[in-house]
């Protein structure tokens, strides 16, 4: 049931108050400015504004939709639901060396840190790559001047993602390595989850309880992590072949490329939820590159050169924003563009991989931006 509460100021209470005392009086009371009564009942209407906030205070919090903060996390706390947890930014840096006549190491949780200092990165295990020695090190062999390892920032937060080139200092000194860079940008790195997001996280959670269904596994993959894309589709195997009672989830982080131990922590989550009798599994998507190449006209007023910048970060963040086996469209992007910033008077020589066409996605395909040339 809905409640409307008809609020009042500090006037209207006063004069309400006045008009109903000399109602109820036979005489004509002294209601002037500084009158015994006029003080009395504007006391009240003081209380009465205080009462007021804590009613419209109450009500605030007896409903999801207009609690924040901490209230918005003990409300859903009833349903045994909770808020998401920052997320680290990662990527890559280059450790070089100016002398490569003999073998180096670097340990994983070797640093390296932005050049005001603000924002750390932390050095981490990564069994491909070529040089790591099975154990807790990288081994750069003599000859070899440079070597790029993966990196994980030590505060999670959005603050801890950097552009490329913004990681230049070594955290600390380790011998054999003298300069540090990364050549792309950290990302996906993200605050905690805001009070919005939970909101619209909510829904999909009792849409999915106690229920084997679509909803409910979507609920227990978004549950995992902040950042998460997916797309399930029912009855085929991986390869795309017919298999009833299979379903497979093509799951995306940011990277195109999720970790084994996040696909482990999805499939978990899923387990729990899924159809009894039925068998799936977890995947990365297939990435496919979005390369975009145009030429700018500016408006008159408008500076060209300033407006590439801010037009090169929108179409980066529209496809990356493509969720799994969504397809990229051509003029889609095109609005993007026009819309981005003011200024942009028109488009031409407009390419996406090299041709003015959509570019198609499969079921289990993600779409990445590549290169944007704006000129």
């Amino acid at each position: 049931m809905a409640l409307n509460l008809s609020l009042q100021n500090f006037t209207s209470l006063v004069q309400n108050s006045a008009a109903a005392v000399q109602g109820a009086c036979s005489s004509l009371l002294d209601l002037t400015v500084g009158s015994v009564l006029r003080a009395i009942l504007e006391a009240n209407a003081s209380i009465a504004l205080w009462l007021q906030w804590l009613i419209v205070l109450l009500m605030q919090r007896q409903r999801l939709a207009t609690s924040s903060d901490s209230d918005v996390d003990s409300w859903v706390a009833d349903y045994s639901f909770s808020r998401l947890p920052s997320v680290a930014a990662t990527g890559a840096i280059t450790f070089s060396r100016f002398t490569a006549t003999s073998s180096a190491t670097l340990p994983v949780g070797a640093t390296a840190r932005t050049a005001n200092g603000a924002q750390t990165y932390s050095v981490t295990a990564d069994p491909t790559n070529q040089y790591w020695d099975g154990v807790s090190n990288y081994v750069i062999p003599a000859g070899v001047t440079s070597i790029t390892v993966p990196v994980i920032s030590t505060v999670p937060g959005a603050a801890g993602n950097v552009v490329a080139g913004a990681i230049n200092l070594p955290g600390e000194a380790n011998a054999g390595i003298d300069t540090c860079t990364n050549a792309l940008a950290i990302t996906n790195g993200q605050d905690a989850e805001s009070d919005n997001d939970l909101r619209g996280r909510f829904p999909l959670y009792i849409q999915g309880l106690s229920k084997a269904t679509v909803a409910a596994v979507g609920s227990a993959i978004l549950s995992v992590q902040q950042g998460l894309a997916y797309g399930i589709a029912e009855n085929t195997d991986e390869a795309g072949n017919y298999e009833p009672g299979h379903f497979v989830i093509t799951l995306d982080d940011g990277t195109g490329a999720p970790s084994d131990a996040l696909k482990e922590l999805v499939y978990t989550a899923v387990d729990a939820v899924r159809p009894i009798g039925s068998t799936f599994s977890v995947q990365s998507p297939t990435v496919v590159t979005a390369n975009v190449s145009l030429v700018l006209t500016a408006a008159v007023g408008f500076v060209k050169a300033n407006m590439i910048a801010p037009l090169n970060a929108a179409i980066t963040a529209y496809i990356n924003d493509l969720p799994v086996g969504s397809p990229l469209s051509y003029t889609r992007l095109a609005q993007v563009i026009y819309d981005a910033i003011p200024g942009v008077s028109a488009i031409t020589g407009y390419t996406i991989n090299g041709s003015a066409v959509d570019i198609a996605a499969g079921p289990s395909t993600v779409i990445k931006p590549g290169t944007v040339s704006i000129s």
